[in-house]
């Protein structure tokens, strides 16, 4: 094949072929490879199609039964794979769909067109009985959103959100995703910023080349550069993120920034993909000298795990060498490590640490009447985070979110249970993982070297404290392509949280931004899940308020089935009935359910129950990634299954004093405590619903859980 001529594959393409039954896959795959190579070879037989809507496309054989739909160039050295299927629902294809380049967007397209131009939809409804149209735009305006104007008088006719949905599979995506996120609540500027990219330039509709090049084609369409990435693309053609960015994604990765960026967005949008293309980016165009390297970091172990894992499937073993991936805990120990810190670091909840608070308790002041677990709330929400040292700093110290109200007096009584607290971590040789992140930044200051990486890409930032923000300000130089930190307050699981702007992360202007579609869960499942966060206001990761309108998912499915049961037993069984039908809709591949519960005891409960039904479980641990070439369903935790996604979903064990956990919720007496702890619960099983591809089944044994109410 010459250097002028280009082969695409369209993203129809990919999913028409994941479609084509197993054994009959081969053929279109030697097929495409022997295309790509020179779509002009003598072997390709190229066909008109009499009744095609474009006088471009071609029929091509790949064998007795299947064809392929090819966009052929009138001029030019352009061809793109459009469509595969056995021969007759090709050819019916090629007769309802176009393919042609915007001419406001300039971005190649695909829809489906009506025959006869009329709009069934406005013709159905009596003129004395039509509503409003769902949107008022201009012409004008349609067509910057990407609406061609064969379909400009189905897409004005629109009364309702359903009649919209409607024409999903018939107008383009990002005409389709505007106006849907439109109808969701956005702003007509906001779509087109974040979701329609106009071509900056004057439109040739002619010119395919210039028009594969765009963002907005390259969410659609890909160019293929070799035959391994070709070979890689159709033994995974669901993976298509790998190849696809949307365009609202796209223009994150691809540019240089001023300065930090914040991405925010719900469960689904894409947020830590965005982040892995980023810092694969970033090792391509930024850390150009061999001793520069990109950190990604995130809050817990297993997620990191995870990232490793996925960047090993978009990057090149140059590129990995690059880029460090850690969770920042393991990254501040090893770090200290390296400079022969004298103390071991300690956490919440390990032995060391108890019996050092067993020792500064019995410095309680008999005149107050405090619980012991308003001074380890106030030690971890107060004392850890601002650094205080003693009784004049803590006399400084704000309060902000803590129920219960202190005099100087009151504060002067409980000091020494902080003091004596810090004696016995020191004469103990312990620090706090709090402690030693602001050790690490110290160390950092003094030392007389450069900051040891050229950018930070951080994941899960809404989970990360104070003085662990203030670390990454200090990790990399204020310049260019600095900080990336991506986030969603929706999904805080950790009691962990600050503001980019009290640590030096200041996020002007246009630098932030905000990722809206949801393209793992489908709509009826991204609306069980935010119901359980209604009512519940979230920070933007600094000083303002975050809003979920104008999130939206463009998949639809089944309703999530909530299920209550008298005993667990049945509950048991009943989910091992469910994993004999999902065998059956899955192709026998029960590696895609994961039983999701709150604690790792109800685990161990389920692991043994489901074992007595026959049915074969593998746990996902914490810090190993989750081999799916192993058979069983998957067991997981609500913190674990994180980061994770499945096509079918079972949150199990849902009762009162499990969601919301009562141990945690009824640890503290302080009704702040208990409120912020309440939201945490809701977050968390947010975020477990929100892991659902296909389907969501929630169940429970005794009284539910208050929150499906």
């Amino acid at each position: 094949m010459s250097q002028q001529t280009t082969v695409a594959i369209s993203q129809d393409f990919l999913e028409a072929f994941a479609n084509i039954p197993k054994e009959k896959q081969r053929k279109v795959m030697d097929f495409v490879t022997k295309f790509r190579y020179d779509p002009r070879a003598s072997g390709i037989n190229y066909e008109k199609i009499q009744k095609a809507r474009n006088p471009r496309y071609r029929s091509v054989r790949i064998n007795g039964d299947y064809r392929g739909i090819v966009l052929a160039p009138e001029q030019g050295e352009v061809y793109v794979l459009l469509w595969v299927d056995k021969h007759d629902a090709a050819y019916q294809w090629a007769e309802r769909h176009e393919c042609q380049i915007h001419p406001e967007t300039g971005t190649l397209q695909i829809f489906e067109t009506l025959n006869d131009g009329t709009n069934e939809q406005e013709a159905s409804v009596p003129a004395v009985e039509k509503p409003e149209p769902l949107f008022a735009l201009k012409d004008r305006e349609y067509r910057r959103l990407g609406v061609p104007d064969e379909m400009l008088a189905r897409v004005k006719a629109v009364y309702s959100e359903e009649a919209l949905e409607d024409l999903e599979s018939s107008l383009p995506s990002e005409a389709f995703e505007g106006l849907y996120l439109l109808a969701a609540g956005a702003t007509y500027e906001e779509v087109i910023r974040d979701v329609v990219l106009a071509a900056e330039e004057e439109v040739d509709t002619g010119d395919f080349a210039a028009a594969l090049q765009r963002d907005q084609s390259k969410r659609t369409f890909h160019v293929v550069e070799d035959d391994y990435e070709l070979q890689e693309m159709l033994e995974a053609p669901l993976e298509k993120w790998r190849v696809f960015l949307h365009p609202s994604q796209r223009q994150l990765v691809e540019r240089h920034w001023n300065g930090p960026v914040r991405v925010l967005g719900g469960a689904g949008t894409g947020k830590t993909v965005v982040a892995m293309h980023r810092a694969r980016w970033l090792a391509r165009n930024v850390a150009s000298e061999p001793r520069q390297r990109i950190l990604f970091t995130t809050f817990t172990r297993n997620l990191a795990v995870d990232i490793r894992e996925n960047l090993r499937k978009i990057c090149s073993g140059e590129e990995l060498e690059q880029i460090e991936v850690t969770n920042i805990d393991q990254w501040v120990g090893q770090f200290l490590k390296r400079r022969d810190y004298p103390h071991q670091i300690v956490y919440e909840g390990q032995q060391a640490y108890d019996e050092c608070w067993e020792t500064a308790l019995q410095m309680t002041p008999a005149e107050l009447s405090f619980s012991d677990s308003f001074y380890r709330e106030e030690w971890k929400d107060i004392i850890l985070p601002q650094q205080v040292l003693d009784k004049a700093g803590y006399f400084k110290a704000t309060r902000t979110g803590r129920g219960v109200p202190l005099t100087r007096k009151q504060r002067a009584l409980i000091w020494p249970v902080f003091e004596e607290m810090r004696i016995q971590l020191h004469q103990r040789g312990r620090r706090t993982i709090e402690d030693a992140t602001l050790d690490a930044m110290d160390l950092l200051a003094r030392e007389d070297t450069l900051p040891p990486y050229r950018s930070l890409v951080v994941d899960e930032a809404q989970d990360m404290g104070l003085e662990v923000m203030n670390l990454f300000r200090h990790l990399v130089p204020e310049e260019k392509d600095d900080l990336f930190i991506v986030g969603d307050a929706h999904q805080r699981i950790y009691r962990r949280r600050s503001s980019l702007s009290q640590c030096g992360i200041n996020i002007r202007g246009r630098r932030s931004r905000k990722l809206r579609i949801n393209y793992r869960t489908t709509e009826e499942t991204r609306r069980f899940a935010t119901a359980i966060l209604e009512g519940v206001e979230v920070d933007n990761l600094d000083e303002g308020v975050d809003s979920i309108k104008g999130y939206r998912s463009l998949l639809h499915g089944e309703v999530p089935e909530v299920r209550c049961f008298d005993s667990q037993h049945e509950e048991a069984q009943w989910i091992a009935v469910l994993v004999k039908k999902v065998r059956e809709e899955a192709d026998g591949d029960e590696r895609e359910l994961c039983l999701v519960a709150r604690t790792n005891r109800q685990i161990d409960n389920y692991e043994a129950t489901l074992g007595r039904e026959g049915v074969e479980t593998r746990r996902i641990k914490r810090d190993q990634a989750d081999n799916r070439e192993l058979p069983g369903i998957r067991l997981a935790t609500m913190h674990r299954v994180k980061g994770l996604e499945f096509k079918y979903l079972v949150i199990a064990g849902a009762n009162k004093g499990q969601i919301p956990l009562r141990k945690a919720v009824e640890s503290s007496e302080d009704p702040l405590e208990k409120e912020r702890t309440e939201i945490q619960e809701r977050a968390l099983f947010h975020v477990a619903a929100t892991r659902a591809i296909r389907k969501l089944w929630v169940t429970c044994y005794g009284e539910p859980s208050p929150f499906l109410s």
